[in-house]
């Protein structure tokens, strides 16, 4: 099994377009204001957003996307407009991230985790 897409839900699809553009996704569909797809610049899956009438409450939706010069990305989407909730920090489980929220409040973290993402020292070996 292979993760194809994600789908997040959004009140205002061309708003979180140019929102996800800035970010650097590369858009491949838009569907009159109901649902739009993205492609990232590495690897096979893509992102997508569908239009809904209200978002789910709690915590939200967490989105991870990584990149391989976390402090680089960082300072260009900062001279881009894009506002963090933090900057680039070493986190305790080996991930380096910084954390934003998309037009809708759902939770963006950029980070690097290089091999540590699949293989962290506490992995479990079946």
């Amino acid at each position: 099994m292979n993760l194809n897409q994600i789908t997040i839900p959004v009140l205002n699809v061309e708003k979180s377009i140019k929102f996800y553009k800035t970010l650097g996704l590369r858009l491949i569909v838009n569907s009159t204001d109901r649902y739009a797809r993205f492609e990232c610049k590495e690897g096979d899956s893509t992102f997508s957003l569908h239009k809904v009438d209200d978002l789910p409450i709690g915590t939200g939706i967490f989105v991870y996307f990584e990149v391989n010069d976390l402090d680089f990305t960082y300072l260009e989407l900062v001279k881009k407009g894009i506002q963090f909730l933090s900057e680039p920090k070493n986190q305790s489980w080996l991930w380096k991230e910084a954390r934003l929220k998309d037009p809708d409040g759902n939770t963006i973290i950029i980070y690097n985790a290089g091999n540590n993402r699949k293989n962290p020292p506490w992995r479990i070996e079946s």
